[in-house]
């Protein structure tokens, strides 16, 4: 969340300058047509008519939209307020030397539209905060987490927006070399119900979330540099196969969700997968951070990151 004006969104219709030749003539039938087999025509058709509100257009953002592009999304609202920086360079889909210091919801915005020019996009350069929730999920099919891990109250606003319209939420984050997903669905637990967040302090969220996220904690072992976590600075480190990974992660529960097709595990499940140790993990905690195997966790983390809960 940030002290500033609130932004009601843009909708964007520019398109990046078309290299120099006989440009492409675009077809949505064509760009799309190698989906059908795993989707029918019809279904394709449907998520073409589908919206989706991302908020975060860096890390895994930038990657669950270019790819949900390319599954044929129609409609989009993106939000992000942030720029991009050569610290963005080992993982995020836009970060370019051509990028630095442009908004990355601008830039993402680009990359979208030069994959389906007619995209309905509505970008909200403020990010996502309590002066336009409203707007940023109106009209919304579902919800792609793509926040910041420590964007703690702008993610607690939405997941319990999402909650009260009945709107459909899925997160994937990377974890080390893997990914860690959720879906929180109508009438479901919710993130607040499941996290347990309440009034407690930042570093407690971000412990809370991270073995709420992946109570299996496949990643930890292969965390070598300890150091580089520090939960109360809001740092740690990130790889861009986790959040390659995330990407079709979520697209893949996205498409489920939208088309009504196949499983959908909803909180209290959560799944894992480390690409680096080749293993999958599914995960059911009833009552979630509250579940005794959870609260154990969270002690556990709790002596493990001791260091990085205190402010240096």
């Amino acid at each position: 969340m940030r002290d500033r004006q609130p932004s009601q969104g843009t909708a964007l219709s520019f398109l990046p300058t078309p290299p120099s030749g006989k440009a492409a003539a675009f077809s949505y039938a064509r760009a799309f047509s190698r989906n059908i087999g795993w989707v029918t025509p019809a279904e394709q058709e449907l998520l073409r008519g589908k919206r989706v509100a991302i908020a975060g257009a860096g890390g895994v953002g930038g990657y669950h939209l270019l790819a949900l592009a390319r599954l044929g999304i129609g409609a989009f609202h993106i939000a992000d307020f942030d720029t991009f920086d050569i610290a963005n360079f080992n993982r995020q889909a836009g970060a370019f030397m051509s990028t630095v210091g442009q908004p990355k919801v601008d830039v993402a915005a680009r990359m979208a539209l030069d994959i389906n020019p007619e995209l309905d996009l509505r970008v909200f350069p403020d990010g996502v905060h309590g002066g336009n929730l409203d707007a940023f999920l109106d009209g919304v099919d579902l919800y792609v987490d793509g926040l910041d891990f420590f964007a703690f109250d702008a993610r607690a606003q939405t997941y319990a927006l999402c909650q009260r319209r009945g709107i459909p939420a899925t997160m994937a984050a990377p974890l080390g070399m893997g990914v860690a997903s959720m879906n929180f669905m109508p009438g479901r637990m919710s993130f607040e119900e499941y996290f347990r967040w309440g009034n407690l302090s930042e570093p407690d969220k971000a412990l809370r979330f991270l073995i709420g996220l992946a109570p299996a904690g496949l990643h930890r072992p292969y965390l070598v540099e300890p150091s580089a976590v520090n939960l109360a600075e809001r740092r740690g480190p990130s790889t861009v196969m986790g959040c390659q990974l995330c990407a079709g992660v979520a697209v893949t529960q996205a498409l489920k969700i939208l088309l009504g097709r196949g499983r959908v595990l909803a909180a209290p499940h959560a799944t894992q997968y480390d690409a680096f140790r080749d293993k999958l993990a599914h995960t059911w905690r009833p009552g979630g951070n509250r579940h005794p195997l959870q609260w154990l966790s969270i002690q556990i983390g709790r002596h493990f990151y001791s260091k990085s809960l205190r402010a240096q």
